[in-house]
């Protein structure tokens, strides 16, 4: 008998715990989370991925129409929830952020993360950045912590991307690096012509066609074309002091903090050339060139690897 009452109260007491767990924001992000017709993640104040729609939200291949998304990965702590809040409604310093960072972004949605007494706790925004969605995570003061990862529908399971996918550059592979000598003449021209000073150091193709070139002239810079050569933009990269000097640096000779923070604040992402930076003969710091979701940035970091500025390129 006694036994028998052991087992009722355990059962007890491990369903009570379901019930608990369920008012808290998922903790796992498998086919466990509930799907609509398409197989997508149902988006509700509690579950472990946001739902995010790209290129309008449908893709027509052949005549068929299908759902384009990505799923935001959202984990927020036990007993709490998200609610929908307005682009005015988010902390000025969040929205400082976004303007400072993402150069003609436009608002996507954004969430207010609550505790059960109503107390946000953090805030998660999704914006539009050259017609790829960003979001990121903020503490309740509106202080920037990290770029939240996305993942296709099929890959919620394991390493987050498959071969041929969205994010399959996940994979370590570069094969979206280009050798210089491949740049058309077009490029090199322009480049020569208005930027007579520059070395060419990196070249990438980005998910949409575009070619970034990396150059060194007294400073970095990432100029950006189209597939056909045409000229978009030009960033000046961080850490522009005059007549410092650059040199690659492979992503292993990075100090341990510089990893440890790219690895927490852009999770899942690729990294793509780093250079530390001095100064007559001092080191100044290092920046590293990153992929995060197909959205390019530029971390700057001072000589003691602590974190100096990031800045979002395309």
């Amino acid at each position: 008998m006694k036994k028998q009452l052991k087992t009722t109260y355990t059962y007890f007491i491990a369903a009570a715990l379901l019930i608990i767990g369920a008012t808290s924001c998922q903790k796992d992000l498998s086919s466990r989370t509930t799907a609509n017709t398409t197989g997508i993640p149902v988006t509700t104040a509690t579950s472990s991925t946001i739902t995010v729609a790209v290129n309008g939200g449908t893709t027509t291949t052949g005549g068929t129409t299908t759902t384009d998304s990505v799923l935001v990965v959202h984990n927020c702590e036990k007993g709490q929830h998200r609610d929908s809040v307005a682009a005015s409604a988010l902390p000025v310093t969040i929205q400082a952020y976004l303007t400072a960072n993402y150069t003609g972004f436009t608002f996507n949605k954004a969430f207010a993360v609550k505790d059960t007494t109503g107390a946000v706790k953090s805030y998660v925004v999704i914006i539009n950045y050259n017609g790829k969605p960003v979001a990121a995570l903020f503490s309740a003061d509106g202080t920037f912590v990290k770029v939240l990862e996305q993942r296709e529908k099929g890959d919620l399971d394991g390493d987050g991307w498959h071969r041929g996918g969205r994010f399959d550059n996940r994979d370590g592979q570069h094969r979206d690096t280009l050798a210089l000598s491949s740049l058309s003449a077009t490029i090199t021209t322009y480049l020569t012509t208005n930027f007579a000073g520059d070395t060419l150091t990196k070249a990438f193709t980005t998910k949409e066609g575009s070619i970034l070139v990396i150059t060194k002239n007294n400073g970095l810079f990432a100029t950006l074309f189209t597939s056909a050569g045409v000229f978009v933009k030009r960033v000046a990269l961080p850490l522009q002091e005059l007549k410092a000097k650059f040199a690659d640096l492979a992503q292993t000779a990075l100090p341990s903090n510089v990893q440890a923070y790219l690895s927490t604040t852009y999770t899942n992402y690729v990294f793509d050339k780093a250079d530390s930076v001095t100064l007559n003969g001092v080191l100044k710091g290092y920046i590293v060139l990153i992929n995060s979701n197909n959205t390019r940035y530029c971390v700057a970091f001072d000589a003691s690897g602590n974190f100096v500025a990031v800045k979002a390129i395309w």
